[in-house]
């Protein structure tokens, strides 16, 4: 498994004098033996001796996805050759990256090739990120369920376990009914739920603010752009061996809001539940 470090330790790096230090590229090393193995583990880094610090709550699957879905270049190792369905999970979580066997001349050369941190940023950035695409090959798929109608927060906080292990890997963005103005975040790896407020959606600002916010999450927001809703929606994206994209899909299905709730408009969505309001440590 690679080092723990992530996005914002290159971030720190990045911004060191330029004296002091030069980034000249962010490689993770992946053994596609163990891809399965780390992605599936629920093990808090402490157990396996990786944690950087006692506060260091993350887990072995949750660190091996953001590390893989972070870098442009994985640096490939394994026992003979590599099997097609760990190659094919490694292509459906992080699709643009370019795949190198470790040792080899040219993976040399890559690693000089420079960084840039803006635009890695911006790829995960959670109004924009580069999120999975549908795919389906070698026993391994990505089911993208994208929606433009609210979540009701009772019923997916009922369902939240059989989505989250219904998947090695999903991320995403989300929008719950009663908290109409805040995108939420899903990211999920091994079992192991993360939900957090990422801000307000873009059509919840003043149009002036617009300009400040970064041109990719204009352009995505525009994507998206629904005549009532604005930029306000559903888009999760779910990675694994063996999904069950129909089950999936109508279990996420069935947590959005009913004809009826939704006809009650946004002023009734704040009273359908508070589920979430724990989970989450915020008021609405």
């Amino acid at each position: 498994m690679p080092g723990v470090g992530v996005g914002t330790d290159v971030e720190l790096i990045a911004a060191a004098p330029a004296e002091a230090v030069e980034l000249t590229g962010v490689i993770t090393a992946i053994d596609s033996d163990s891809l399965l193995p780390y992605l599936t583990c629920g093990d808090d880094l402490a157990e396996q001796g990786l944690a950087l610090a006692p506060t260091d709550r993350r887990t072995v699957a949750d660190t091996l996805a953001r590390q893989l879905e972070y870098a442009p270049l994985l640096a490939l190792t394994c026992v003979g050759a590599p099997e097609p369905a760990d190659l094919a999970l490694l292509g459906q979580l992080h699709a643009t990256a370019r795949r190198l066997p470790v040792g080899s001349t040219e993976l040399a050369r890559a690693a000089l090739a420079g960084f840039d941190v803006d635009a890695a940023a911006a790829r995960h950035h959670p109004a924009c990120a580069l999120l999975p695409q549908e795919a389906d090959e070698h026993g391994t798929a990505t089911l993208v369920w994208h929606r433009s109608r609210p979540l009701h927060p009772g019923r997916l906080y009922a369902a939240l376990e059989d989505i989250t292990c219904a998947a090695v890997r999903s991320r995403g963005r989300l929008w719950l009914a009663d908290r109409p103005d805040a995108m939420l975040t899903w990211d999920a790896a091994g079992g192991a739920l993360c939900i957090e407020h990422a801000g307000p959606w873009l059509a919840a600002l003043p149009e002036a603010a617009w300009e400040l916010e970064p041109a990719a999450r204009r352009v995505a927001a525009a994507l998206d752009w629904h005549p009532r809703h604005g930029d306000r929606a559903q888009h999760l994206a779910f990675t694994g061996p063996s999904l069950d994209r129909d089950a999936l899909n109508q279990v996420l299905d069935s947590c959005l809001l009913t004809d009826d709730e939704y006809a009650g408009g946004s002023h009734t969505w704040r009273a359908l539940s508070t589920a979430f309001d724990a989970l989450l440590g915020v008021p609405a």
